[in-house]
């Protein structure tokens, strides 16, 4: 078991529709956060929302190089870290044959290399029973037609949380790859390229966000999309 009450995590992509969500359900489990995402204007929404929950923002766009570490760095400034959650992702949709390569770049930099930079900052801060937590996606366990280079990018996710989780078990680091199915965050409507698909009902965030904190309380290192059950 984790205790939340009181532990410093730090969110990344925390304005997103499903990074929101996880910051008020962390907040309200006592947990002190830092924030960070690519809008300083939003972050200070958030923040104002949240309250005395919210320790420090950071503005920044985690396609640089540097980002990650430099959001950790803020992060470790506010005091010791018991946590990390990436929530940032982008999202495109069409063949692979109309596939741009600035938007290849963009994929893999925010939903795989960030990831990656950020798990290599942050274990070096993080204390023993410590947590990373990463959400891919349920295109990690089926791959669909028409998000290729999506789909590429979360199950290289998923592959990396697998590899890094055996290399910090010694460390009692934990990671947790969470892939839920598609979720009402609007990022389906804000694609970097093409027009989705009609995927149907999906579920809420505030209940996603939920499993993904009762995940980091309960010990768990993964949760699949058959964790969350069907949309309403």
């Amino acid at each position: 078991m984790t205790a939340l009450d009181g532990a410093h995590v730090l969110v990344v992509g925390a304005t997103g529709g499903l990074g929101s969500a996880i910051c008020r359900r962390l907040a309200a489990r006592g947990t002190r956060l830092t924030l960070t995402a690519r809008s300083g204007e939003r972050l200070a929404d958030l923040a104002d929302e949240l309250g005395a929950a919210v320790l420090g923002t950071h503005a920044a766009d985690i396609t640089f190089p540097s980002a990650p570490a430099d959001a950790v760095r803020a992060a470790v400034a506010h005091g010791p870290l018991d946590g990390v959650v990436d929530a940032a992702g982008v999202v495109a949709f069409g063949a692979v044959s109309d596939l741009d390569d600035d938007v290849l770049d963009e994929l893999l930099l925010v939903n795989l290399v960030a990831p990656i930079r950020l798990a290599r900052a942050a274990v070096d801060v993080l204390p023993p029973g410590g947590f990373l937590v990463n959400l891919s996606a349920v295109v990690a366990e089926r791959p669909a037609a028409g998000m290729a280079a999506y789909s590429a990018t979360k199950a290289g996710l998923t592959g990396f949380d697998a590899a890094l989780a055996h290399e910090l078990r010694r460390r009692r680091l934990r990671v947790v790859d969470v892939r839920p199915p598609h979720t009402e965050t609007g990022l389906a409507g804000r694609p970097i390229a093409g027009e989705a698909p009609r995927l149907g009902p999906g579920l809420e965030p505030d209940v996603v966000a939920e499993r993904v904190v009762r995940a980091i309380e309960q010990g768990e290192t993964e949760v699949p999309a058959s964790a969350f059950g069907t949309p309403a």
